[in-house]
């Protein structure tokens, strides 16, 4: 029968060597990605799964108008919903292409 104390001893040897290999496959892979960024001619900065074009665009920035409504002046960008005056021109009969800019 195993006593206490020799089952804590086997606790601490085992977390002692899950600590060492963990060290050792995070070196292993570190290295592993160090070669494949050097093979492929990557940088820490294609990591980041962002394109160059939109690092300089904000989130929710304004976006140039398509459409005019030339009695108001009233725009719409396009995105979203459709605007009322927007709909009410098409119900009577006009066409999106209408009101392009």
């Amino acid at each position: 029968m195993t006593t206490l104390q020799d089952l804590l001893a086997k606790k601490a040897a085992l977390e002692q060597e899950i600590e060492a290999t963990q060290k050792r496959e995070r070196q292993d892979a570190i290295a592993k990605v160090k070669s494949l960024m050097s093979e492929y001619g990557l940088s820490v900065s294609d990591l980041s799964g962002k394109s160059a074009a939109k690092t300089g665009a904000s989130k929710g920035a304004k976006v140039a108008a398509k459409y005019r409504n030339s009695a108001t002046g009233e725009t719409w960008s396009g995105r979203g919903l459709q605007p009322k005056w927007l709909k009410a021109a098409i119900a009577a009969g006009k066409k999106l292409e209408d009101f392009a800019l």
